[in-house]
């Protein structure tokens, strides 16, 4: 069922448009930005604002200051903690992965 409004907005929205009101808008002739999916729009923007990041790409870096880690260890009780320091994050991100490729 349309919303009981929506032959008169349509209405306003149509006059607005002939008397030119969205003439020369900001960023007219360009796709929406987020327009794929509008409901993460917001979500996006507050982890942008905060600094945050997916947890895909923060195990990303920890995998690679793992394996920069076990490059320069040469003890094999050393190089062995680090190895499966190393398979646990990878266990992770694989999990991570997965996660997003069937939920989104």
């Amino acid at each position: 069922m349309d919303h009981p409004l929506i032959d008169h907005i349509s209405r306003v929205i149509a006059k607005a448009e002939k008397d030119g009101a969205f003439d020369d808008l900001p960023g007219a002739g360009k796709p929406i930005a987020d327009l794929h999916a509008p409901g993460d729009a917001v979500l996006d923007r507050l982890m942008r604002e905060s600094g945050a990041k997916p947890q895909a790409v923060t195990l990303k870096a920890e995998i690679a200051k793992s394996k920069a880690r076990l490059a320069a260890l040469t003890g094999e009780e050393a190089r062995r903690e680090e190895m499966r320091v190393l398979a646990e994050l990878e266990m992770r991100l694989s999990i991570e992965m997965e996660a997003v490729r069937r939920y989104g």
